[in-house]
């Protein structure tokens, strides 16, 4: 069943993109859509300079009881998924 699936998914995939039109002379070139342009216009009236943010790069160290604690909740997550993975292998 999963296979007429994803042969569906691949087709309806390769019909999506054959749909997208093309040029009927090659030599064409393709121009580009982009965003800088508006934000470009957007920037033309700023005249500040940025400031540099004195608190932006303290060395705030981590205690090793947090470090810990992230260590131990990272590998109940881990076994948590092992444990998905090992019922989902052993259901199909």
């Amino acid at each position: 069943m999963k296979k007429i699936a994803n042969i569906l998914l691949a087709s309806a995939g390769a019909l999506t993109l054959a749909a997208c039109g093309g040029a009927d002379d090659a030599s064409i070139e393709a121009e580009a859509d982009t965003v800088e342009m508006p934000a470009d216009a957007a920037l033309e009236d700023v005249t500040e300079e940025p400031v540099e943010d004195a608190d932006a790069n303290t060395d705030d160290a981590v205690s090793e009881e947090v470090a810990e604690d992230a260590a131990a909740a990272a590998a109940d997550v881990a076994a948590a998924a092992e444990a998905a993975a090992a019922a989902d292998e052993t259901a199909e």
